[in-house]
């Protein structure tokens, strides 16, 4: 079947809506992985796996949140969610912790804190010996809570989903409405990857996954 580039209003909303369950599904897949790196025993974990798992759950959760997207969501869907419990107050906190990947915070002992090493109390002479730097880490969650994001990611992702399924049905009717000589002239879309022989270029996103995402 001969497929074209529809771009057009009502197609830009499902992309983005496309665009919303890939994140939220790269949310629950983070979290599958992290549950798995925090049930091993603490020495023996790589302590950057677990922090880069969850750093990267945090960004494409709050991406899906981002003002200004055809479709992105807001906090009006986390009320319509049916989930119980302290939901909103668990989302502001995912939104918050995101925030602080992508800025730098504007108190740098917030970043760390830089102490003076001074001689034991004991000593007769008492004076600066040095300058200690201790780093602030991360906050990195419980198994609990990255269960709590992947239950929201999977609820936000079945409700974008559906709303993606109606809007299925407004592109459609749009697409009808083309001029078919002018959709006909365009160059067919590439719907499965290519060979290995044959060169991909640079700026070539890969196919976006079709249908609904799992459940986590």
């Amino acid at each position: 079947m001969l497929t074209v580039a529809l771009d057009v209003p009502s197609a830009r909303i499902l992309a983005d809506q496309a665009s919303i369950i890939q994140d939220l599904q790269f949310v629950m897949d983070c979290g599958k992985r992290l549950l798995e790196e925090l049930a091993r025993p603490e020495e023996d974990r790589d302590g950057v796996v677990p922090q880069a798992l969850w750093s990267s759950a945090l960004l494409a959760y709050g991406r899906c949140f981002e003002k200004g997207r055809p479709a992105g969501l807001a906090t009006e869907d986390i009320e319509n969610l049916p989930l119980h419990g302290a939901v909103m107050k668990f989302h502001t906190w995912v939104i918050e912790e995101r925030d602080k990947l992508e800025t730098y915070p504007p108190d740098p002992f917030e970043a760390a804190t830089i102490g003076a090493a001074l001689s034991p109390l004991r000593h007769k002479q008492r004076r600066v010996e040095g300058i200690a730097i201790f780093a602030t880490s991360h906050v990195l969650i419980d198994a609990i809570g990255v269960r709590q994001l992947g239950g929201l990611a999977s609820e936000l992702a079945k409700q974008t989903a559906e709303k993606a399924t109606k809007q299925q049905d407004a592109v459609l009717a749009e697409a009808k409405r083309q001029d078919l000589d002018s959709l006909y002239s365009l160059p067919p879309l590439r719907m499965r990857p290519p060979a290995s022989d044959e060169p991909t270029p640079a700026d070539s996103p890969p196919d976006a996954p079709q249908g609904p995402p799992n459940d986590s």
